[in-house]
């Protein structure tokens, strides 16, 4: 099977959609399908470039608009993205968050060309201020033009599904993974003395709650054995440092700034307790790398959030300073009480063997997993009740081999293939039902799409497909 990832969000820029593309596009070309990334160039990285793993990305010479998007013109990058995607003879076309308008673009480029298109969104939208409006409209739009949706969580699904008025039968819920022999535990890092670290990783915006997290830290000026290491950057940093500098906490409250996704676990080992104070979110990446480095974790119970964890790892609250506070609190009595004796790990850093092998033996149990929405255990929907207040913290080894069985990328991977086969049977859409889907969803856009169409066939008539040169595959030698 041949299939374009098509997306603004990839490396060298660091997110959960640029984490999540990558890791799905190597586990489907070590199960043998061609892999292709479409996104824009960044800086210096254009061109035609390879990864890991043979991964070949296309860096188009698009630029950049805003926040990492290109400009959403409809039909100015309509002769590139024909030329890529006939070059490579791709089969379905994938593209990842509603954000991204390269994705877009490909998405409609690929419907034009009979392709079967697949979309998968990463993101919670509200539908009361402009930007979401129109983000929802530009959605609602491309969605009529795709064969099937994908989300990271079943919150994300009706959200997905009522600010783009899609069909619940197009759309599929298959969660994120994490990589869980790179996020492995090691609790000799942590403080030998009594002193608890508490991490916060994420970006330092609005909607990530660090308001929140700034009227926190001043409650623990008076508890000397706590403190806080900080990861990551944005706007509201300023904010953290004045926080820091009123409360005299310098010595306490540790900045990182920014760290590269592979330097992440370094940073998480050190702590006991993981904060997620996020004012929204569709599924949170960052919780399950912290769960399976050993991390207790506090988090706000707010979108996709209550679906990801077992209450065993987590204690939900609701986005409130006290409530915050409180679980904070909570976690650092239960880790005071904890008995467990912690054995270090093998000498190449992983799990013993037994537990490996388990692990492997139910990661194959797992990609017999149907592509219809996961049933978690019923521990992963409430938050977090009294009852889980007095249980003990787990072994931090248990944690990482619990996340491995609820998430790896060898059942995302497996699940997301049943799609694509699934699209592949079904017949292209004609031109008329492209017209007929822009025009009910969003007529302003038809004018758009009619364009892009014109296009199309005069490109057909200038350069038609026998044309085409068409790529020769990398051959992978075997490992």
């Amino acid at each position: 099977m041949r299939i374009c990832m098509a997306s603004d969000f990839f490396y060298p820029s660091i997110g959960g959609v640029e984490e999540h593309v990558y890791n799905l596009s190597q586990k489907l070309l070590s199960l043998g399908h061609k892999i292709v990334v479409l996104t824009h160039a960044y800086g210096d990285c254009s061109g035609v470039r390879y990864v890991t793993g043979g991964l070949k990305v296309y860096y188009l010479p698009i630029k950049v608009c805003y926040n990492q998007c290109i400009l959403p013109t409809a039909v100015c990058n309509v002769p590139m993205l024909r030329a890529v995607l006939l070059r490579e003879r791709v089969e379905v076309v994938h593209g990842h968050s509603a954000f991204s308008a390269l994705a877009h673009e490909a998405l409609m480029v690929g419907s034009l060309l009979g392709l079967k298109t697949v979309f998968t969104d990463h993101s919670l939208f509200g539908f009361a201020d402009l930007s979401a409006a129109l983000t929802n409209n530009l959605l609602e739009v491309n969605l009529g033009m795709v064969n099937h949706a994908i989300c990271v969580s079943h919150i994300g699904k009706e959200n997905t599904v009522l600010r783009a008025r899609v069909a619940k039968h197009r759309v599929s819920v298959i969660p994120n993974a994490v990589d869980t022999a790179l996020f492995t535990p090691d609790p000799q890092q942590r403080p030998s003395n009594d002193a608890i670290n508490i991490v916060v990783a994420s970006r330092l915006v609005y909607r990530k709650g660090i308001d929140l997290l700034a009227g926190i830290i001043p409650r623990f000026k008076n508890t000397p054995n706590v403190n806080f290491i900080i990861v990551g950057d944005g706007p509201k940093r300023d904010l953290l440092e004045e926080i820091r500098e009123k409360t005299n906490m310098q010595d306490r409250v540790e900045m990182v700034g920014a760290v590269e996704h592979a330097k992440v676990r370094d940073v998480l080992v050190r702590g006991h307790i993981f904060v997620n104070t996020s004012l929204t979110e569709a599924y949170c990446m960052a919780i399950v790398e912290a769960a399976s480095c050993g991390l207790q974790v506090v988090s706000t119970s707010v979108g996709g959030i209550p679906e990801v964890l077992p209450k065993s790892l987590i204690l939900l609250v609701e986005p409130e300073i006290d409530a915050i506070y409180a679980a904070i609190l909570v976690a650092i009595e239960r880790h005071k009480k904890s008995s467990f004796k912690v054995s270090p790990p093998a000498a190449n850093g992983n799990l013993q063997s037994e537990a490996n092998g388990k692990g492997k033996r139910r990661r194959r149990k797992k990609a017999d997993v149907s592509t219809s929405p996961p049933q978690l255990p019923s521990s992963c929907a409430p938050p977090a009740d009294q009852s889980s207040h007095t249980e003990p913290v787990m072994c931090p080894y248990k944690c990482n081999e619990l996340v491995e069985t609820l998430y790896n990328w060898e059942d995302v991977a497996h699940r997301t293939v049943k799609v694509y086969d699934r699209v592949l049977q079904e017949r292209s859409f004609t031109t008329s039902e492209l017209v007929f889907a822009v025009w009910q969803h969003g007529s302003w856009f038809l004018v758009f799409f009619v364009v892009a169409h014109f296009m199309m066939r005069l490109l057909e008539l200038w350069r038609p497909r026998r044309r085409v040169e068409l790529a020769r595959d990398l051959i992978r030698s075997p490992s």
